[in-house]
């Protein structure tokens, strides 16, 4: 029988939410380059902060088979040791209403944000490492009873290439090929020491792998072949959000009655 990995569409959190590097607002590794103008933050971005619950309850009309949430680290530790429990309780309420719904639901812990207080070098400094240990047991330890899969780094290779050999995102490096190399290593022995933590272990998604909406349906259904060995299949995004890390398109639009379904038929046929 042929292997079905589950596929979700995803929700990111720093790009839907509201509510980042603006003034006593959480910040994140973005904040120095949008003080500098460089590029434009998420600003109000969809809102979605208040009203996670409104586009959740349109993903099951979809044919998909849950949501994987990011938890934006930033508002969950705005300030190094200051853990915000109300964001944590916030994100609880998010994932219980899909589970509700009958939903899967996975969790991602770091996507393309995090927390200003680790430096745009995160990667690099191993002070760092026992940091993300210590968050990931927090956030499973408090969720594990609803979410059916967790996901620590979204896609490392992003973080490593687009930060240290294409300057696409933070720290903004071009063709630094040890510190990429660095940067790799410690994202891995981050990954491979959570994979064996009593409480982390159990939940993490052994494999997976990301589908962007800017290709037509024809080219998505001659890739079904390959995501065929994979666990999960992530369809980026269900909102396009807004700022640096928003998504090319999203399967939802809004206009003045509210959210509702944008994409086609042939499209949604086309990923499941």
């Amino acid at each position: 029988m042929e292997k079905r990995p589950r596929l979700l569409v995803t929700l990111e959190g720093y790009a839907v939410e509201g509510g980042f590097d603006g003034p006593n607002l959480p910040a994140t590794n973005y904040s120095p380059t949008i003080a500098l103008g460089r590029h434009a933050g998420p600003g109000d971005a969809e809102n979605l902060w208040d009203d996670y619950e409104r586009v959740i309850d349109l993903v099951g009309q979809m044919g998909l088979a849950g949501i994987r949430m990011t938890l934006e680290w930033a508002r969950i530790e705005p300030r190094r040791g200051r853990i915000d429990d109300g964001a944590i309780d916030r994100y609880a309420r998010a994932v219980r209403h899909a589970r509700g719904l009958g939903l899967d639901v996975t969790v991602a812990l770091i996507d393309a944000a995090w927390p200003s207080w680790l430096g745009l070098e995160a990667w690099l400094l191993p002070w760092v490492v026992p940091h993300v240990l210590s968050h990931a047991r927090l956030v499973v330890g408090r969720l594990r009873d609803d979410v059916t899969g967790v996901v620590v780094f979204t896609d490392p290779s992003r973080l490593v290439e687009g930060g240290y050999l294409r300057a696409e995102g933070p720290p903004w490096r071009l063709r630094a090929e040890e510190d990429a190399s660095s940067a790799r290593r410690q994202i891995e022995r981050i990954t491979s020491e959570l994979k064996s933590d009593a409480l982390v272990g159990p939940l993490l998604v052994g494999s997976f792998c990301e589908v962007t909406l800017g290709t037509s349906a024809r080219e998505m259904t001659a890739q079904r072949a390959l995501r065929r060995d994979v666990d999960e299949v992530y369809v980026r995004s269900l909102v396009r959000g807004c700022g640096p890390s928003a998504s090319a398109r999203g399967l939802l639009t809004r206009d003045e009655t509210g959210w509702r379904v944008g994409a086609t038929d042939e499209l949604l046929e086309a990923l499941r």
